[in-house]
């Protein structure tokens, strides 16, 4: 997917800005508290609805949120700006959902999906679109080799199939052997910036889906200093997801609305 800012008349990133570090930002002299939720298996529309819930609310919480969800049955998710018509021919994968990240249609079978809440406050929020996107890939990248799947940044583009996230790549997402294995979406508002990802693992990491979390946190302790702590959504946070679920994401007219 293409680190797009998906909602007209917020502050928009541009392309251009990289980011060469290794893993992230030269460590910080003291430890930066993060918060991590391991979600599990949840409907898609309810998956959708805690990610914008996060998003809105990640202001208030003062600082950045990871969390760790699955898909309690197969589903499909597509951009924000994305035609509903043009998704509903390109997968069998049912339910369809409208992330409120850009980005291109993800199969959700059998991956393995994460989204980042940043606080406005925070380093990465000022990151321009671009080196955003690099910067997570290079978190994921670096989880990755834990596990024993050497990857790499694509270097360019190559477009196969329009709007399909896993057919061809983008600049900054993830190959193995050649082919796309993990790429992201991005929404920035004035409450904070939004990454969903997903990260399609080949065969050979079967079952390995808890180390892979593990290896991220393991990572992000070791070059940027952070400090796990685990998140249980405050009332507040819950009460954003209800209302986010029953005014749009549990409505069929949202995500067929164009």
């Amino acid at each position: 997917m293409f680190p797009r800012e998906s909602q007209p008349g917020w502050q928009a990133a541009t392309r251009g800005q990289t980011d060469s570090c290794r893993s992230g930002p030269p460590s910080p002299a003291t430890d930066e508290v993060w918060w991590v939720w391991e979600c599990g298996p949840t409907p898609a529309s309810e998956n959708m609805a805690w990610d914008e819930a996060l998003l809105w609310s990640v202001l208030d919480l003062g600082r950045p949120v990871l969390r760790f969800y699955a898909w309690s049955e197969p589903a499909a998710s597509f951009g924000y700006f994305q035609q509903y018509s043009d998704v509903l021919q390109r997968t069998s994968l049912r339910p369809l959902v409208r992330r409120p990240t850009g980005g291109g249609l993800v199969p959700h079978d059998a991956d393995w999906t994460y989204a980042v809440a940043i606080p406005p406050g925070h380093e990465w929020y000022k990151l321009r679109a671009e080196a955003s996107y690099q910067r997570v890939h290079t978190w994921v990248r670096a989880a990755l080799e834990r596990l024993g799947l050497p990857t790499h940044l694509a270097p360019e583009p190559r477009t196969v199939q329009p709007g399909c996230c896993f057919e061809g790549h983008e600049r900054y997402d993830l190959l193995w052997q050649g082919r796309k294995v993990a790429g992201a979406a991005q929404r920035r508002t004035r409450t904070g910036l939004l990454i969903q990802g997903s990260v399609q693992p080949p065969a050979s990491l079967a079952g390995m889906r808890p180390a892979w979390h593990r290896a991220m946190q393991a990572v992000a302790q070791l070059n940027w200093r952070v400090d796990w702590q685990p998140f249980v959504p405050p009332p507040a946070v819950a009460a954003t997801m209800q209302t986010l679920l029953e005014s749009k994401y549990s409505r069929p007219e949202y995500h067929q609305r164009r």
